[in-house]
């Protein structure tokens, strides 16, 4: 492959986008790579697609080397499929909907769970045929509320999904594991940095979950890490360690005290410290936040209360995947509950009023705490679970912080950021059960099947690397992923650009994918600089030193220049480029 930058659809731009915030954002747009034409959706112009090829190319040959079969779904999908698993409602507002000239429902689809299942009840039936991998690398759609970070979180992109249907959970395990090993294998090749994470698995469905992160401070998802034994989740899968079970007899009992004027945990602190002579922190108070859980699809509100040691915020993310499909808001209707005093909620009435409580892990039983007395200006101490109050259970809702015990080994927890690039789920039979996916066993029965999905983001991957490859002049790209192998770079005086123009189209017979810029009129400086910024893994430079027969090589990554003998260029640049 050979492109003349002369003929190229390519405007490079020194300036940042006004809109851009990261840096994969703005040096795609400004190295010409996309293009932004509405709020979360771009084109694509050439060297971006010669780019994302490369990314879909790498992930299509290790889904293909570990057994996987292509196939292609439409993008248009009918409602029945999704009616029928609960997901048309379960998806809410995050879906493109549309109706056809007869009044049908469809939607973009945003994953293709409901039509894999579809498409290997339609062609298969018995055990024999068993196990099976199915992908497809296609558009997704999701109406994304703030699409932002240009490619990272956008309305369309294009994704890597497979499927694995096998007969028993024994099979399900190995494809999960097959996948894995396909992911790292893939994630490798593109030169990407990543952590292997517990995930929780939202509205897929599922038990076992894994994503994989790319650590950048530029990452909407928190992560944990454990530096002494490896353990890494997402902050909404963090398990948080239970204090175990306490005996209740002889524990002091329950006393109300007069707190004025503290409807905050700091305020409380500084009363009942000063005031009664305790010798409390924000951690011995028992935090309540009451929230409303709706369900999609469903006019019925849920008023749920969630308590969490008072040093700890309710992390809404963590909650939300808890309550996955719920989505849970900020109660305001106190109005309606008069037992509930804001500011002053405590877990000992709300059995009596019907309302669910959910606690953090650490509020187990014969644990004490200072929480409210559901009177205004009062507060209860030693209220104790276990005895003053049950739980209706548990939940993972509070935030995770640095420092934190690691559910595995017990030291401490890091905090990173990082940017999803991969999901993987056992769903288990969630979706075979809703198309009523079976295969005749050996003795004549019918067998469930059991599957499994995987997620690539696959335009967010090159977005991803363009994060983690870059510099103060511009991209960096691996050279699997970028869109030539060399750059070579005629100055524009004498013969210097005739010389980089037969030098490219020798390199270009040997196999190597070459950019040459062969732009008459333009400046050494402004095409040095658009060398930089393009970031391909080799630069050859034709300038002054053409006249002692000798050019320019220089790797991209490191910045190690050398001169090299015309003579010798053919086969140094393709030493360098296959090295």
């Amino acid at each position: 492959m050979l492109l003349r930058m002369s003929s190229l659809l390519l405007r490079t731009l020194r300036d940042d986008p006004a809109d851009a915030e990261v840096p994969s954002h703005k040096l795609l747009v400004r190295a010409g790579y996309v293009r932004r034409v509405a709020p979360g959706i771009y084109s694509w112009l050439p060297l971006g697609k010669i780019a994302l090829e490369n990314v879909t190319r790498v992930v299509r040959e290790e889904m293909n080397r570990m057994g996987g079969q292509e196939v292609l779904f439409p993008a248009l999908l009918p409602r029945e499929y999704y009616e029928t698993t609960g997901r048309w409602t379960e998806y809410g507002d995050n879906i493109f909907r549309l109706k056809d000239r007869k009044g049908g429902d469809y939607l973009l689809g945003p994953t293709h769970e409901e039509l894999f299942a579809d498409m290997v009840k339609g062609e298969y039936s018995s055990y024999k045929d068993y196990p099976v991998t199915l992908y497809q690398i296609q558009n997704k759609y999701r109406d994304e509320a703030r699409p932002r970070a240009g490619i990272l979180r956008g309305r369309e992109f294009l994704m890597k999904d497979s499927y694995s249907f096998d007969l028993d959970d024994d099979g399900l395990k190995r494809s999960y594991e097959q996948h894995r090993e396909a992911y790292i294998r893939t994630f490798d090749r593109l030169g990407l940095n990543y952590k292997i994470c517990f995930a929780t698995s939202g509205a897929m469905g599922g038990s076992a979950s894994e994503e994989f992160l790319a650590p950048t401070p530029t990452g909407e998802d928190a992560f944990v890490n454990c530096h002494h034994c490896g353990y890494a989740a997402n902050a909404e899968a963090v398990v948080t360690p239970a204090p175990a079970a306490r005996p209740l007899e002889g524990l002091a009992a329950q006393r109300v005290l007069d707190t004025p004027d503290t409807p905050t945990i700091e305020s409380l602190v500084s009363l009942v410290n000063a005031r009664y002579g305790l010798n409390i922190t924000a951690a011995d108070t028992l935090k309540n936040v009451v929230v409303k859980v709706t369900t999609p699809g469903s006019d019925k509100e849920e008023t749920l209360v969630i308590g969490v040691p008072g040093d700890r915020e309710v992390d809404f993310k963590r909650l939300e995947a808890a309550l996955a499909p719920g989505e849970p808001a900020i109660f305001e209707d106190f109005h309606k509950h008069p037992g509930l005093v804001r500011g002053y909620i405590g877990p000992q009435v709300l059995k009596d009023l019907g309302i669910r409580y959910l606690v953090d892990p650490r509020v187990s039983t014969g644990t004490s705490w200072v929480t409210g007395a559901n009177e205004k200006g009062k507060h209860a101490v030693d209220v104790v679970a276990g005895r003053d109050f049950v739980p209706d259970g548990t939940i993972e809702a509070a935030e995770v912080r640095a420092g934190d015990a690691c559910p595995r080994c017990g030291n401490e927890l890091s905090i990173d950021r990082g940017i999803e690039i991969g999901h993987i789920f056992q769903l288990g039979r969630k979706y075979a059960d809703a198309a009523g996916l079976d295969a005749l066993g050996p003795d004549g029965k019918p067998i469930r099947i059991t599957m499994g999905s995987y997620g690539i983001g696959v335009s967010r991957a090159l977005a991803v690397i363009a994060e983690q490859k870059h510099d103060a002049l511009g991209l960096v790209w691996p050279r699997e992923v970028a869109p030539a192998d060399v750059h070579i770079v005629g100055t524009g005086k004498e013969n210097q650009v005739e010389v980089a123009v037969q030098l490219a189209e020798e390199l270009e017979s040997r196999g190597l994918r070459v950019l040459v810029d062969d732009r008459p009129s333009v400046s050494p400086g402004v095409k040095f600089k658009d060398a930089e910024l393009l970031g391909m893994p080799t630069i050859v430079v034709i300038g002054r030193g053409l006249g002692q027969g000798v050019i320019e090589l220089r790797d991209r990554a490191t910045g190690v220049k050398e001169e090299i003998p015309l003579a010798e260029a053919a086969e140094r640049v393709l030493a360098a480029c296959r090295a």
